[in-house]
């Protein structure tokens, strides 16, 4: 037991340190990785979800942005808008993320892969990269997805800066049955009750 925990532990390392590398390519970003984990965590809880399942949702949200190592520095740090050449790449970020990890045995079984890959799938199916839709997107991507959206929206962005927390969770609430789950948008929303912040 005592051995599993130590190499339990040392994967958890090793993620947060892929995790600290990922967001030091932006230094606008910096601890977006951490901060989507943190989140997406607290909606799994507040799902009451196994624990099992929980530290899985943790590590995806880790490296939920992973794939954004092979995008070109000059379109990950644009200060003004993308083109929609550069978005067209940017939006590969995810299918780089899961072919960089896709050969690791213990993230495919337990979900993490999905995480990496349909991070950016709509419950509409307007999203990316494969156009999944409502309960094809598999659970823990569309708490990430949650997750994801707020911290980018809340971080400032070499573009512009960060935005009114209320304005960001009406934008959220606004998307409800669009861009994400409806139940999870509840379980959210439901984290900000009479706090600043989940």
């Amino acid at each position: 037991m005592k051995y599993v925990q130590i190499v339990k532990e040392g994967q958890l390392e090793l993620t947060k340190a892929l995790a600290n590398a990922i967001d030091s390519r932006d230094t606008y970003t910096a601890h977006h990785s951490e901060n989507v984990a943190k989140y997406s965590l607290e909606i799994a809880k507040k799902m009451k979800l196994s624990k099992d399942s929980c530290s899985i949702i943790h590590i995806g949200g880790l490296l939920h942005d992973i794939g954004k190592i092979g995008i070109p520095e000059h379109i990950l740090n644009k200060p003004g808008k993308l083109t929609d050449e550069e978005f067209d790449i940017i939006k590969t970020h995810p299918t780089i993320g899961y072919d960089i990890i896709k050969h690791v045995t213990s993230f495919k079984q337990k979900g993490i892969l999905d995480i990496v890959l349909y991070h950016h799938e709509r419950y509409d199916g307007k999203g990316y990269p494969k156009g999944l839709k409502g309960e094809q997107i598999p659970l823990y991507a569309r708490i990430v997805a949650v997750a994801d959206t707020y911290d980018a929206m809340y971080s400032q962005r070499v573009y512009r800066n960060n935005l009114d927390q209320e304005f960001i969770l009406n934008e959220i609430h606004q998307n409800k049955g669009k861009q994400f789950d409806p139940q999870i948008v509840d379980i959210f929303l439901s984290l900000f009750n009479g706090t600043r912040g989940p």
